[in-house]
């Protein structure tokens, strides 16, 4: 493991966008750090309104800011509200960036996405990958907007010295993900319709797409830790890819999730809708010689997590 070359103890962390499933995850993680962890609802500060975010971070003055606010969702609504998912993003990250470095804060990780890679990147995608080829189409929105913002990280790096890293998480699953059946990305989609399945007693299961796509899947409290070690770690110019290394069929994910509700159903496969892109899975070893490894294996992240939408959501 690489010496650290930070501590985050005594310092005021900045969360934005701690209501979701990774800045949720994030302050859960940083309850552990010796460290004052800030938060501000979206409804007292809207990031996407430049004037009013400076003046925040201004007054509260945090010494490190984890920017996870971004407008999310999956290919559905990616592909049907584009001027949405590019517009709102590239404001909250140039809101939050420029107000951090105007403010002297001390460091910022900016959470990116592995769809900023090429369609038809070679596998695993390296870091290097990034702007050699054509995005994948159906989420080309959201994937521009995350570009522009580990660029405009790097740029921030160049011109002011500004000590801003960018990490690109691989899919992500876990508690307060989005669990709709249509609009959310395909585990908690997946776990909807199949807790539907079981408390129905339906015997057919809707799958989006052929089933054959390879996706790698990390659970969200992996991707906190990733993050907090990263801040303590790391200080270079490029992303760090985030992940686990190990990839599945969406088939057999949901035969798993099928598994561990229970349910005896037969998956339909609904092959009108889009597969998106064939395989996406990250080359981590950036990551790994840092010194930094997932820990929870995918069937135990997905019995926490359907356990947590029983309990939690579907109840």
């Amino acid at each position: 493991m690489s010496s650290a070359l930070f501590s985050l103890s005594g310092k005021k962390v900045w969360v934005a966008g701690h209501r979701g499933m990774v800045g949720s995850a994030l302050t859960r993680r940083l309850a552990r750090e010796e460290c004052q962890v800030l938060t501000v609802d979206r409804a007292a500060l809207d990031l996407t309104d430049q004037k009013a975010t400076a003046e925040w971070v201004k007054s509260a003055k945090p010494d490190v800011v984890i920017l996870a606010a971004a407008r999310v969702g999956g290919i559905l609504a990616n592909d049907s509200r584009p001027v949405d998912f590019l517009l709102d993003n590239l404001r909250i990250e140039t809101n939050v960036l420029a107000a951090a470095a105007e403010n002297g804060v001390a460091k910022l990780l900016f959470l990116g996405s592995s769809c900023i890679y090429p369609r038809d990147a070679a596998q695993p995608m390296k870091e290097e990958a990034l702007l050699s080829g054509p995005l994948e189409e159906t989420n080309q929105w959201y994937a521009i907007a995350k570009i522009a913002g580990l660029k405009l990280a790097e740029a921030y790096r160049r011109q002011a010295g500004a000590h801003f890293i960018s990490a690109m998480p691989t899919n992500l699953y876990g508690p307060n993900d989005n669990f709709d059946a249509t609009r959310s990305h395909v585990i908690p989609a997946l776990i909807c319709k199949v807790h539907e399945a079981k408390r129905a007693g339906a015997g057919v299961v809707e799958v989006w797409g052929t089933g054959a796509p390879l996706r790698e899947f990390m659970h969200v409290d992996d991707l906190a830790d990733a993050c907090v070690f990263l801040l303590a770690h790391y200080d270079g110019a490029g992303p760090v890819n985030v992940g686990t290394g190990e990839e599945m069929r969406v088939a057999d994910v949901a035969k798993l999730l099928l598994e561990i509700a229970g349910v005896k159903a037969e998956l339909r496969f609904d092959r009108t809708k889009p597969d998106g892109a064939p395989r996406k899975l990250l080359d981590v070893g950036r990551l790994h010689a840092l010194g930094w490894q997932h820990r929870i294996a995918l069937r135990d992240g997905l019995e926490r997590t359907y356990a947590w939408y029983a309990r939690s959501v579907a109840a």
